[in-house]
């Protein structure tokens, strides 16, 4: 059984910063991908950055790369979200994911296991 909780999201002014928290709980998340998705009102969801478990192996969407980084502390199981420089368009409810496989994590259909949400609001 996996189970994923998020944390840290809030409302911040545009060019600040958060950090997401996913808990996670599993026997084990060897070979895992974990990422983070978001989904904005009257929007798709989308993919946000996915890392490795094990490797350590980045994976970031267009959007946001050079501003959020992805990271997991192993010993705590734990995967993190940095958001600097936010904009208004990162507005949107933050998921954190977990999946053995990455192709299906890049896209977010068939991806097993989600949490409960947690919401980044950006204001201009």
């Amino acid at each position: 059984q996996v189970q994923l909780v998020e944390s840290g999201g809030g409302l911040v002014q545009a060019g600040g910063s958060l950090r997401l928290s996913c808990a996670a709980a599993a026997r084990t998340f060897n070979a895992w991908f974990l990422g983070w998705f978001r989904q904005a009102p009257g929007k798709e969801r989308e993919f946000v950055a996915a890392i490795g478990w094990t490797s350590g192996t980045t994976n970031y969407a267009d959007s946001v790369k050079g501003r959020f980084t992805i990271s997991r502390d192993a010993a705590k199981n734990t995967m993190y979200l940095q958001m600097n420089s936010l904009k208004p368009e990162d507005t949107a409810v933050y998921y954190c994911a977990a999946d053995p496989l990455l192709s299906r994590m890049r896209t977010g259909t068939g991806v097993p296991h989600w949490g409960q949400g947690t919401q980044v609001t950006v204001s201009s």
